[in-house]
């Protein structure tokens, strides 16, 4: 079996790649494309982990730019790991998690946080979360913190458990997770070095 290639961009490529996110966000038939009945129009941009902070500013800056209202969408970014931490505060579990981990380990952890965030459930938390923020039209969802969930949450329950139940009236908005590691569209590799579970329903929004 061939041996996976990881995403080595240099400082060029990586904004070479960036540019190009840019410009596809920007295009109205990517606004206006739609997936299959009841499939979410879920897309995925994958970097290099060492580019984080890279990445981190040009988002910011396209994020500040769309802010002036003059485009003809919004886009709404969400830090995943920032509204698990806020909830898990505002339930008062952050202490409980310390505790927890002392004890049991981050793998059990892990577990209870997915239960406090319902996240077998169609209607979890994080989805609900989007779902309220967000219109149905002239939308784009950013996706960011998906290294620093890690091992709260793993890219494929993001993508399986989060979008892929978002309902059907929201399938017209792309929603883009951006993943420091590689995709290949059928490998998940976070930081190049953990291979998390094979997933093919997302495309790389921007490809080689």
């Amino acid at each position: 079996m061939p041996r996976t290639l990881l995403r080595n961009d240099t400082y060029e490529e990586i904004n070479n790649r960036l540019d190009r996110l840019k410009k596809k966000v920007h295009d109205p038939d990517f606004i206006s494309s739609k997936r299959k009945a009841n499939e979410v129009n879920c897309w995925v941009f994958d970097y290099p982990p060492q580019h984080e902070m890279v990445v981190r500013e040009r988002l910011a800056d396209i994020v500040k730019r769309n802010k002036k209202g003059l485009d003809f969408f919004q886009i709404y970014n969400f830090d995943l790991y920032d509204i698990v931490m806020d909830y898990l505060e505002s339930e008062g579990f952050i202490d409980q998690c310390d505790k927890y981990e002392e004890k049991y380990g981050i793998k059990q952890v892990a577990r209870s946080v997915k239960n406090v965030l319902r996240l077998s459930a169609e209607d979890n938390f994080i989805t609900e979360y989007i779902k309220e923020r967000i219109p149905t039209d002239n939308a784009v969802v950013f996706l960011t913190g998906v290294g620093k969930c890690y091992p709260l949450l793993q890219a494929t329950e993001i993508l399986n458990k989060v979008l892929y139940n978002m309902p059907a009236s929201y399938n017209k908005v792309p929603m883009i997770v951006f993943y420091p590691g590689t995709y290949t569209e059928q490998e998940l590799i976070l930081f190049n070095k953990i291979h998390e579970d094979n997933y093919y329903r997302a495309f790389r929004i921007v490809r080689d």
